[in-house]
């Protein structure tokens, strides 16, 4: 048991890493539930629970390029779980298995619109910000940003596989917030998700919170070290590694969902 406790905070420490940087804790955390044991369900319940704590450590750390963003970001928080809500409900109708042949190129998109989101940044950040400026353009701009952060939300209710990666694609494209920013606000939404989630589990399922305890401990020091990482790291060359780990995740989904 110790040595499964131990593990597991190594575990939760790279998962939230990944989850506070690049939005893909569930890669190592939920793997690492099934290697201790814990049955795929019961897994997956419990690491949504855990990952709550690497949000808490990725919200306090990131408190600095949050400040004069949070009326935006909690516009945002609530079309997320508006459209997380949605896609809770829809999953009830259609499995989501029968999802799991689309979801590998949804996971390809947003890791081409994540890469290409920055190198238009770079280019042209003038122009955008020219773009924005009359009210008509700023009226379309706001319009797609709502409808997006909306389908987004239903999409990780519904499926999530890479939720995260999803959000930071489309924050990207519709914010002018330096890349930091937009990755401390994906962490919030990310949060506020498996937040409402675990309310939901607690009352409907069951979960291991002994698994959760060093798990949980792990997500918290990870998710407070990734917002710093990427505070101080190269921009470019993080958005191209995330970009690739989410080619790398869509290309294994593909291969798992069609052969």
């Amino acid at each position: 048991m110790i040595l499964a406790f131990i593990f597991l905070i190594i575990a939760g420490f790279a998962a939230g890493l990944l989850a506070s940087v690049a939005g893909l804790a569930s890669l190592v955390s939920y793997p690492a539930l099934l290697a201790v044991g814990l049955p795929p369900v019961l897994a997956n319940v419990t690491n949504t629970t855990a990952l709550i704590f690497s949000g808490i450590g990725a919200t306090v750390s990131s408190l600095k390029e949050l400040r004069g963003h949070w009326k935006k970001l909690m516009l945002f928080v609530v079309l997320s779980l508006f459209g997380s809500i949605g896609g809770s409900i829809l999953l009830l109708v259609a499995p989501a298995s029968s999802f799991e042949k689309v979801v590998p190129f949804f996971i390809l998109f947003a890791g081409i619109l994540l890469f290409l989101s920055g190198r238009k940044k770079d280019v042209s950040t003038s122009k955008l910000k020219e773009a924005h400026a009359t009210p008509h353009k700023r009226w379309w701009v706001s319009l797609i940003s709502l409808i997006g952060i909306i389908l987004v939300g239903a999409y990780t209710g519904y499926f999530g596989a890479a939720g995260g990666v999803i959000f930071l694609a489309i924050l990207s494209v519709i914010t002018d917030d330096r890349f930091a920013v937009v990755n401390a606000m994906k962490n919030v939404i990310a949060f506020a998700g498996n937040l409402i989630a675990t309310i939901i589990f607690i009352f409907n399922s069951q979960i291991d919170w002994l698994m959760v305890i060093p798990l949980g401990f792990g997500l918290l020091i990870g998710g407070y070290t990734g917002p710093i990482i990427v505070r101080h790291a190269n921009i470019h060359l993080l958005r191209a590694l995330i970009s690739l780990a989410a080619f790398g995740l869509a290309a294994y989904l593909f291969v798992t969902a069609y052969f």
